[in-house]
């Protein structure tokens, strides 16, 4: 697959013509919401109803998301969220009150808003300061039918070091928002997995809140549900702080799966790296990835670079993927973006083939050996295993 979009810039200031449809811009002022058709808020009232030309809405089905963004869904049905905490880890239930609720970040559209106005409890995962738990946090969220919105937060004390598994399956019409905070020098590791039935609707905003010399790893997963849009969101506290964003989908027939990005470097000498790569087959299976850097004025130092790659396996796939680098200071370390979509490498295929490996079982290779790089990030053998095993099947239908 080639390159279709690559700006990298490092050092010093930003070339001149190296604007791209990636779109890098130097801006005069913060333009954290210039693609959001409404400032954040935490009130629902202060975004409009989308009407699918917006930014932000444009690549969506909007008549595919039930009514959680005009208002018309009626919190009728329910989930099943269990938590199991390692000792020295504690998880609360609380109201919205509760001044750990919405800390990592404001909605910026009007389901995270509307999710954000709608939930009753929240739940509050804590780590203490300097605790490092031996096994990690597992949190399974099952949609038992209906119309549910929630909100969860997951807090890491400073220096606490935690990896958290969120696990969605079941059936569900769901809008949520996720809390990630890290205190001074935390490290978390969050494994976020999309493992819906084919009716769910998923819709959900994470905010994540990079604490002075913290480390910040997500990996997201998503397989199933009808449509599943997620937007994850990174800012940072004070300086020193590092967020790795990783991502795979694979998108089938007549699935609709988003992904849109932000990472707000807004303090100095932070870093960010993003890799996503997908997997499409089937008609009308389509994939959206938009992944947006800003890098404000007083971000000096900043290092980031991020990376979108899919593999289309057949007719009638589509993918739309838009990287977006926005940089308002020319005191950088490096900044850079890729985005590229195509089909089998027909060299790859072919070195297998002539080995003797049947064609099929090459196609399987190398849908294999693409998302590979990827699950072995994860860390947790229970977990990786079961990914490939997903994959597994979902290539046998598709090759």
């Amino acid at each position: 697959m080639a390159e279709a979009q690559n700006a990298p810039v490092q050092g010093g200031t930003v070339p001149a013509g190296s604007t791209t449809a990636g779109q890098i811009a130097v801006a005069a002022e913060s333009t954290v919401a210039t693609r959001m058709s409404a400032p954040p808020s935490y009130d629902v009232a202060d975004f409009p109803v989308p009407h699918g030309r917006e930014e932000e809405w444009r690549f969506t089905p909007l008549e595919r998301l039930r009514g959680l963004h005009d208002g018309s869904a009626v919190a009728d049905g329910g989930i099943r969220v269990e938590i199991s905490t390692p000792d020295g880890v504690t998880q609360e239930t609380v109201g919205r009150d509760d001044a750990r609720v919405g800390r990592a970040g404001k909605p910026v559209d009007r389901v995270a808003a509307q999710a954000y106005s709608a939930f009753e409890k929240a739940s509050v995962v804590t780590v203490p300061k300097e605790a490092r738990p031996g096994e990690p946090i597992r949190i399974t969220v099952h949609g038992e039918g209906g119309t549910a919105y929630a909100h969860q937060v997951i807090e890491l004390g400073a220096f606490a070091e935690a990896v958290v598994v969120i696990d969605h399956t079941g059936d569900a019409v769901l809008a949520a928002n996720v809390d990630y905070v890290l205190g001074d020098g935390a490290k978390l590791t969050v494994v976020a997995v999309q493992d819906w039935d084919d009716n769910a609707v998923h819709v959900a905003q994470h905010n994540t809140l990079v604490g002075r010399d913290a480390s910040f790893k997500s990996v997201v997963v998503t397989f199933g549900g009808d449509l599943v849009r997620l937007h994850p969101r990174v800012s940072y506290a004070s300086t020193g702080g590092s967020a790795e964003l990783i991502g795979l989908y694979f998108t089938d027939q007549g699935q609709h799966q988003e992904h849109r990005l932000l990472v707000d470097h807004n303090q100095p000498h932070c870093s960010s790296n993003v890799v996503y790569k997908g997997a499409l087959q089937g008609d009308d299976a389509h994939a959206v990835w938009i992944g947006d850097v800003l890098i404000e004025a007083a971000a000096e130092g900043t290092d980031t670079y991020e990376m979108n790659r899919n593999l289309v396996l057949t007719d009638g796939a589509r993918v739309d993927s838009v990287p977006n680098l926005e940089i308002e200071t020319g005191e950088i370390v490096g900044a850079g973006h890729a985005s590229a979509t195509g089909r089998f490498d027909d060299e790859q295929l072919f070195y297998l083939m002539a080995r003797g490996i049947p064609e099929a079982d090459a196609r399987r290779l190398v849908v294999r050996g693409f998302f590979a790089e990827l699950v072995q990030q994860i860390g947790l053998p229970d977990v990786e295993e079961r990914l490939l095993a997903k994959i597994e099947a979902e290539l046998e239908a598709a090759v």
